[in-house]
Order: structure tokens, then sequence, then C-alpha cells
């Protein structure tokens, strides 16, 4: 990415914001990122921060035109499939709509200065639902199966609207994506954060939804050096960023019990009905040949290292509290 560009990031306190700001900072650009009203202003000068809120369009509209950036990457909205279901329209509203807010002002930009403005978009590969082929590229029919994919399928297909208008934008199709940065109301989060004081003698069980259920799961860090050299590729365009193999919830949590020096796991492990989702997909896995051919990129850490990355925190986390 050319040097001293000025960046306008949603999300920067979530997981991939917050590697996002890392990778950025560090090659020197200049960060404007969105915080709510009423957040705790985070202690990061790395960061100027911009007050404004995803269910307030015109508040988006106006941080752009204050901003005036030279790349937007929106990274925020609602993370949780299950909260969707929960609240949909909420979902819509801060996953969809704020996306047509910030692209049609980030196009305004553009047309009155002249320049290109790039954009980049988290998208997700809940975008596909119930994919009618294995494994999903950037031509796979999209048929969302959730409140959360069909918001996220609207932000996919503005991008593909915007290019049509002459615009850098570019939908990143994420696949499962994990770190230590994870709160504990992810899943995987909650099997590492769990398995670790289950290691310690604090718990005994783990318990967890559909176990069968497979996703093709990958550093966040990885991820979001993709969407960097998406920003900065020749043009804009879609891009499936995934492994390309899967993995089951079941294996996630033997994996983290292994880890942990839990032998016993399978006898830990629980099935509670409370935790399944309305709808849930068997199994998702990319295929990323396209940002491999066209972006230079690959992922470096395989299953088990994340899994054993995450878990080592946790258990880090238990010694330092006990």
């Amino acid at each position: 990415m050319a040097a001293a560009q000025r960046i306008l990031l949603t999300g920067a306190t979530g997981q991939d914001g917050s590697y996002l700001v890392d990778q950025l900072s560090g090659e020197g650009h200049e960060i404007h990122a969105l915080i709510r009203p009423g957040d705790l202003l985070p202690a990061d000068d790395r960061v100027i921060w911009r007050t404004g809120d995803l269910a307030d369009t015109q508040s988006l509209v106006d941080i752009v035109d204050e901003v005036e950036p030279d790349i937007v990457f929106n990274l925020a909205g609602i993370s949780s499939v299950a909260f969707s279901w929960q609240q949909p329209l909420a979902t819509v509203e801060v996953s969809g709509a704020a996306v047509a807010a910030l692209i049609e002002a980030s196009w305004r930009l553009q047309e009155r200065k002249g320049r290109t403005v790039r954009f980049v978009q988290a998208s997700s590969s809940e975008i596909f639902g119930s994919a009618i082929e294995s494994p999903q590229t950037e031509t796979t029919p999209v048929r969302p199966a959730s409140p959360y994919g069909a918001a996220k399928a609207l932000g996919h297909s503005l991008m593909g609207i915007y290019r049509s208008r002459g615009m850098h934008a570019s939908s990143a199709i994420l696949y499962n994506h994990e770190s230590p940065r994870r709160p504990e109301t992810f899943v995987t989060r909650k099997i590492t954060a769990q398995v670790a004081r289950i290691a310690a003698g604090l718990e005994e069980t783990l318990q967890l939804g559909n176990l069968d259920s497979r996703r093709d799961w990958g550093w966040a860090p990885d991820y979001v050096d993709a969407m960097v050299r998406m920003a900065d590729a020749e043009s804009g365009g879609d891009y499936v960023i995934a492994t390309g193999r899967t993995h089951s919830v079941r294996d996630f949590a033997g994996a983290a019990f292994l880890r942990a020096g839990v032998l016993d796991w399978q006898d830990r492990l629980e099935v509670d009905d409370r935790f399944k989702r309305p709808a849930d997909v068997a199994e998702m896995r990319g295929d990323p040949s396209r940002a491999r051919e066209e972006l230079g990129w690959s992922p470096t850490l395989a299953f088990e290292e994340i899994v054993g990355a995450m878990v080592e925190h946790d258990l880090a986390l238990v010694r330092a509290a006990s």
C-alpha cells in the first residue's frame, strides 16, 4: 500500500479491527476509527477516534465527509449469527443499511474530489447459506440462511454495484477466522477459555451445541492481511478468504483439550440444545484460489496451531488469575 494513506476504519475495537490497526499503523498510515457515542475512548494514540453510530446513517456520511479518506475498511456490524436471529431488524440496519450509507458517501467523495476512494467490505461465508456447491467460490450463488447472512449479502452485493459505477470496491468473503482476541461469545473462544479452566481444575465439563458442524477455520491476522492486499490491488473485486480445509466443532474441542493436556476430553464434552441455532449450515468450505493467484495471499497457520495459540493464551490468563 502506498505510504501515508488516510484510512477510515469501522470496527477498530473488534478482533479484526485491532489487528488491522496493528498492521496499518506499522506501515505509517493515518487511521481514523469509528467509536459509538458513550463508549469509553480506547487508550490508543495510533488512532484518531471519531464518534458515530452504524445505526445513524447520517453520522456515517458526516464522518466520511470530515475525514475524506483514501481508503475505507468497513469491518463493523453485528458479529453473531445467533444474535441476528434475536434482533433481525437491528442486524439489517447495522450490517446492511450502514454499508449503503458508507459506500454512497465514499462514492460522492470520489466524484467531488476527482480521486480514487477505495472501499473494502468485510463480508462473510454466511452469504452462501446452504451452499449448493463445495468448496464455495466467488461465483457460488448467494443464498443466505440467517438474518446475519442476509445483511452481509446486501453489503456484498453493493460492492459489485459500486464497482460498476467506477469505484475500487472489494468484498472480502471471510470464512471463520480466530485468535486469542475473539470474545468468549464465539464458540471457538468459549471452547479454549473453558478448556483452560477445566485443565486448571476450576470446571468439570464443556457444553456445546451442534458438535458436527464443520467450518473452514483460519488465523485472523492472515485474513486482515488479505483485506489490506485487496485495498492495494490494481482494481477492486470479490475474494474468498479461507483455508480450503474444514474441521468440526468436535475437532476444535478435541484439539483444545489435548493441547491443554486433558486426555479424557470426550467424557468432558456435553451437548446442550440451548446452544443450537435455528438453522445451522452443516459445512462451509471456501476456495481461496483467486486470492492466492491475484493477491499473492495464503494462510500462514495450520488449524492445530491456531487452536494451540488460543489455548496457550487462555491457560496464561487462568494462571495469572490464580
